[in-house]
């Protein structure tokens, strides 16, 4: 007697196998049906929680051939007992990639008026701009921005991103930033005097940023009512100590650094 199996299907019906792959905390995949895409950080009770590179947080089902791998569909099954501890973060909060190589760099880039904003950018985002292959360099003053503009001629595979001081609406600075932006070309600024400002007070513990009058040099005047030795390269060295990750940032900043790394990246 012949023995025949259950299943009718015909064998050219059937799907495919796929790979399954264990939802490690930091492993990013993508939900084909929303197109949220993520890093895992939880699994529990047959759900996957997924966070974006923005904080976001949304919680999946795991289902069979639910999951886009580098492409590829995957069905994401539960970590093995003593599988490997939550990755650290950057300072930018992102999910950090253990052991990533820089990638090669980019054509865009992005520039950044002020040595000590450059500085900061440095700090919080340094690796995330690593991997990414996105060069920050450092911009004297916004005098200079349509020259390099030009020289650098932005394109499709070479976007530009500039981030300025104090970028007020109708000041010589902002029409100056009007003047290059471009599809490709993208200025933005963050709403403080001085980047000092984007540092929260409670990071150097202090009460408040203080206001000084119109007429004193910003920095010293800061520094005099906070009764630090008047060294504004000292100053910024204590202040820059003070920051260790992005919580430790105004959200005005963050935001606007942030704007300009999805802009360069963007396919």
């Amino acid at each position: 007697m012949r023995q025949y199996s259950a299943d009718l299907t015909p064998p050219w019906k059937k799907p495919k196998p796929v790979p399954e792959v264990e939802a490690e905390p930091g492993l990013v995949v993508e939900e084909p049906g929303t197109g949220f895409c993520g890093a895992v950080i939880r699994c529990e009770a047959g759900t996957v929680t997924l966070e974006d590179r923005f904080g976001k947080h949304r919680v999946f089902p795991m289902e069979p051939r639910g999951f886009l791998l580098d492409g590829r569909v995957v069905t994401l099954v539960r970590p093995a007992p003593g599988g490997p501890a939550r990755p650290t973060r950057t300072a930018s909060g992102s999910v950090a990639v253990p052991g990533a190589r820089a990638r090669v760099a980019r054509a865009g880039r992005i520039y950044v008026e002020g040595r000590h904003d450059a500085e900061l950018v440095e700090k919080v985002w340094g690796d995330d701009l690593r991997i990414e292959g996105v060069v920050v360099e450092y911009l004297e003053g916004v005098d200079d921005l349509p020259s390099i503009v030009s020289e650098f001629a932005p394109g499709p595979d070479a976007r530009l991103g500039v981030l300025v001081d104090h970028l007020v609406p109708g000041s010589k600075e902002w029409r100056i930033a009007q003047s290059v932006e471009s599809e490709h070309a993208l200025v933005v600024g963050h709403p403080y005097i001085d980047v000092w400002e984007a540092v929260k007070p409670s990071a150097l513990g202090i009460e408040s940023w203080p206001r000084i009058p119109r007429g004193q040099d910003w920095k010293t005047g800061v520094c005099r009512a906070l009764g630090w030795p008047e060294n504004t390269g000292a100053a910024w060295q204590r202040i820059l100590s003070g920051v260790h990750s992005y919580k430790d940032l105004e959200p005005e900043l963050l935001g606007r650094v942030e704007e300009l790394i999805d802009f360069v990246t963007a396919p």
